[in-house]
């Protein structure tokens, strides 16, 4: 422990946490983060954080039906900024297989998953996120991050080839993703009565999806450790399938925990999504929390606009009532990665 404390952040980087855990270390104080934290934590009931049936949004026959759902669409992503999403067309079978085949992944040998190994500055690969700015902590988890679309900005190199299956499941599930994220947006749009193609024109033909799979270890100071530090993300939107609960949304000065639906998907709104609406919907920041007895896994996919689009309000969400708020953006990721780096959030850069 006190070898580890002198350590610079490029250091620890290199030594991943799995490792750290089977060898029985403590984290080293370049993980602590939350000694003082004095934000509330809560766990969400599951009428909290609402669940929507996509395929009843998405039916080409509108009913009163419909249009109550939309309406809870809305108003959850105008509150929570987030909802666990059902009837998105994929069976509870393969997402079980896909959580396997990704935990699979993990647990094997580290000479193997340093087969993707990234660079210190690398996102691709396996590894962790790049060393943030000085004085930020390090988040208590590994990832294997994955560009999945457009095809021809992927790097077969970083497609494990163990597990066996790895490839194929991951490919099956890229191309549901696909299907999830058009159903999501034509949702969206409808919520808001405005045109159901808006939104993926915005987005454009070579919208990008960006998998990245998360490692959660046993953490013995689950007290001082994130596995995720508090961030809002700098996509579109986002869709994550877990494995069990430790993934906390901010709201009202609360942290809620979201739960674990073994069916469902969760959609999370980017900073990306709130330009596009002119605010309306909110992009949450959130977090992931350690804990002392398992570990866990996620897989989220990243749905952004493709490179160099620029992305702004919605001109049909703008009138005398409801001024524009924010400005035309290009590049926005970028943007909001630096400041992430920092510990702060870049919407207000887009801000008017």
């Amino acid at each position: 422990m006190a070898e580890a404390s002198i350590l610079p952040a490029e250091v620890l980087l290199c030594k991943r946490v799995q490792e750290m855990v089977l060898k029985g270390e403590e984290p080293p104080p370049k993980y602590v983060c939350r000694d003082g934290d004095a934000v509330h934590e809560v766990a969400a009931p599951f009428s909290m954080i609402p669940i929507i049936d996509l395929s009843l949004c998405a039916s080409s026959t509108p009913g009163m039906g419909q249009q109550e759902e939309l309406q809870k669409l809305k108003s959850a992503l105008c509150s929570w900024g987030c909802f666990q999403a059902v009837g998105h067309g994929i069976s509870s079978t393969f997402l079980d297989k896909f959580r396997e085949v990704s935990r699979e992944y993990f647990e094997q040998p580290m000479e193997e998953k340093k087969k993707q190994a990234k660079g210190v500055e690398d996102f691709e690969g396996y590894g962790a996120d790049p060393v943030p700015e000085e004085g930020q902590f390090l988040d208590w988890s590994d990832r294997l991050f994955l560009e999945v679309y457009p095809e021809d900005q992927r790097n077969p190199k970083l497609w494990p080839e163990k597990p066996e299956s790895f490839r194929v499941i991951l490919e099956e599930y890229s191309i549901k993703m696909k299907k999830v994220t058009e159903l999501t947006s034509k949702a969206m749009a409808k919520s808001l009565n405005i045109e159901e193609n808006c939104f993926l024109t915005q987005f454009g033909e070579r919208a990008q999806h960006q998998a990245r799979f998360n490692y959660y270890s046993r953490c013995q100071r689950p007290d001082l450790v994130l596995g995720l530090k508090p961030h809002s993300d700098g996509s579109g939107y986002t869709i994550i399938l877990m494995d069990a609960e430790g993934l906390q949304v901010l709201k009202d000065e609360q942290w809620f925990t979201v739960p674990k639906i073994s069916e469902a998907l969760l959609v999370l709104m980017g900073d990306q999504m709130e330009i596009m609406t002119n605010g309306i919907f909110k992009s949450p920041v959130h977090r992931v929390v350690t804990s002392k007895e398992k570990e866990r896994i996620s897989v989220a996919v990243f749905y952004s606009p493709e490179v160099n689009k620029e992305i702004g309000p919605e001109d049909g969400l703008i009138n005398e009532e409801t001024p524009r708020l924010f400005k035309k953006v290009k590049g926005y990721a970028d943007i909001h990665w630096g400041y992430y780096q920092k510990g702060q959030r870049a919407l207000h850069v887009a801000k008017v």
